[in-house]
């Protein structure tokens, strides 16, 4: 998995922190860029994360290129509607070899490993072999969601605190939470007052929200990454 910040909001801590005090100020917006930036800035975010004051989060964005995982990933991924995505096609991108992707379960495991990587070979001579009569769009019902595939997805904050909460969460699909921690260390760089608050119920004062379905482990190390 590789996974990569494209591309952000400037300032992004400043920003949200402007648009939060617009709200209740008489200041015009250049007035209040001037004075709010830096160090107050980020009182006034960790203020309005601490109210759940969150729409101005919704100011800021950021855009991943999101690279080697699987298709099943995808699926997951795509019902964070509040997000934009452009997905490599499998209708006009041929993939004789496709990559895949091995859960660690499986990998662990030499002999499941060894069927595993069998299952794979033959997907991919049935996928060629049908190529050779009909239309990529139709061959393409084959492969299999270990299929590895990219694509480019932009959130805004708000947006990724939902994915982060749900995501980094111990009990979220391994594949799809090793990504959200990536995407949450890349974040935090850009934007360390936005998303200070950011992760898993069981890192905020809330506690676990899963009730019966909780892992039940202590918050210092109930994720792991």
């Amino acid at each position: 998995m590789k996974v990569t910040l494209l591309e952000h909001t400037p300032s992004p801590d400043d920003l949200v922190a402007q648009a939060a005090r617009l709200c209740y100020s008489a200041l015009d917006i250049a007035s209040l860029r001037e004075r709010l930036e830096g160090e107050k800035a980020r009182e006034l975010v960790l203020k309005l994360l601490s109210l759940h004051h969150d729409s101005p989060l919704e100011h800021v964005s950021f855009t991943f290129g999101i690279e080697g995982v699987s298709r099943a990933l995808s699926h997951q991924l795509v019902r964070h509607r509040l997000a934009s995505y452009s997905q490599q096609s499998q209708r006009y991108v041929k993939s004789k070899d496709f990559d895949f992707v091995t859960p660690p379960s499986i990998a662990m495991n030499p002999n499941l490993a060894a069927v595993y990587r069998e299952a794979m070979a033959q997907m991919r001579q049935a996928y060629a072999l049908l190529l050779t009569t009909v239309p990529a769009e139709d061959a393409r019902y084959v492969l299999p969601n270990a299929c590895a595939t990219k694509l480019v997805a932009t959130f805004n904050a708000r947006s990724l605190y939902n994915f982060f909460n749900l995501r980094c969460c111990n009990r979220a699909q391994w594949e799809i939470r090793a990504l959200a921690w990536a995407m949450l260390e890349l974040v935090e760089e850009k934007a360390p007052a936005v998303f200070s608050a950011a992760g898993p119920d069981c890192f905020s004062e809330r506690g676990c929200g899963e009730g019966l379905m909780s892992c039940q482990a202590p918050p210092e190390r109930k994720v792991t990454k």
